[in-house]
Order: C-alpha cells, then sequence, then structure tokens
C-alpha cells in the first residue's frame, strides 16, 4: 500500500501566466541596428556595426535575442551572443540563459521601473559583471555592461545603442 505522503504531485506550469509575463517584454522585438563600442583586454576598443534581434519562440513562452558585433574595419563577427529570456510562474521571476564565445551564464532578470528595460548580471569566480538594457526616449535600444575583477572599482566594457529597422 503506498502512503499518500510520499507521492508529490507533479505541479503544472501556468503557461498563461507564462505568456503574459512575456508579452511584458514585447518592447524589445524586432530586428535593430547600430553600433557599439567593446572593451578588450589592455586599453582596446573595438567599434563595431551592431545588430539585434529579438523574436518570441515557442508560441510566446520564450524570447530569442541574437547580437553580433562586426568590427567597422573589416567586418569581422568580434561578438556574437544568444540569449533566451522565459518566465519562471512558481519563483515569478524571469530567467535568461546567454551563450557566447563558448560559453553560457544563466542569470535571473528584472523588469526595470516602466517596463521599457532590463537588468541582469552574473559572478564567476572573481569576475561580476552587470548590464542594463532600456529603450530611451528616442526609440533606441541602450546597454551598457560594466564588469569587476577582485576588489577593482566596477569598468564599462560594452556601450551599444541600435536602432528598429523598418519592417
Amino acid at each position: 500500500m503506498l502512503s499518500s505522503g510520499l507521492a508529490q504531485p507533479v505541479r503544472m506550469p501556468n503557461v498563461e501566466e507564462q505568456r503574459a509575463a512575456m508579452k511584458q517584454l514585447s518592447f524589445l522585438v524586432g530586428r535593430w541596428s547600430g553600433k557599439a563600442r567593446m572593451q578588450r583586454g589592455q586599453g582596446g576598443v573595438l567599434e563595431l556595426a551592431q545588430t539585434e534581434n529579438a523574436q518570441y519562440k515557442l508560441d510566446g513562452l520564450v524570447l530569442l535575442i541574437e547580437g553580433t558585433g562586426r568590427t567597422l574595419s573589416d567586418g569581422k563577427a568580434a561578438l556574437q551572443a544568444l540569449a533566451t529570456i522565459s518566465y519562471d510562474d512558481e519563483a515569478k521571476v524571469y530567467r535568461m540563459r546567454a551563450h557566447n564565445d563558448g560559453r553560457y551564464m544563466e542569470s535571473e532578470v528584472r523588469l526595470a521601473e516602466g517596463g521599457k528595460g532590463l537588468a541582469w548580471g552574473f559572478t564567476i569566480g572573481q569576475i561580476k559583471t552587470s548590464s542594463v538594457q532600456a529603450i530611451d526616449e528616442k526609440g533606441e535600444w541602450t546597454e551598457v555592461a560594466e564588469i569587476a575583477i577582485g576588489a577593482q572599482p566596477p569598468r564599462k566594457f560594452l556601450e551599444l545603442t541600435v536602432r528598429r529597422e523598418a519592417p
């Protein structure tokens, strides 16, 4: 005889709550292009032609964002990133998994006050990053990322501004 205390019912996700939460990120959907500046190593700054493509997948349950930065000097890809954002209806938080340069990170994502931006960050050993993305008053997608290593003060390592392309 099975004891009812041993079997836990499987919680079913609330996909309607997830879809409603994900609709709050619709300000990102579309193709964007513009410029980015990325700090590389000791003092090297790369000027990039930046594109961002954000689209819903899985019937609105996941937002897929792909960013590519190509050097202005020769058009070679210098920054390639792919991220998925979803909403955890049980914990009531957005979660992101992002990939670039053969690595990935997972982070909670906070929706900005006013609903037109996101903030996230992660820590790996002595490295701590923070990123803030927002749609500014001109409708441009701006993003600033900072990095701190050990006890060093944070320093900007990525700054981008892209504009939505016409459909």
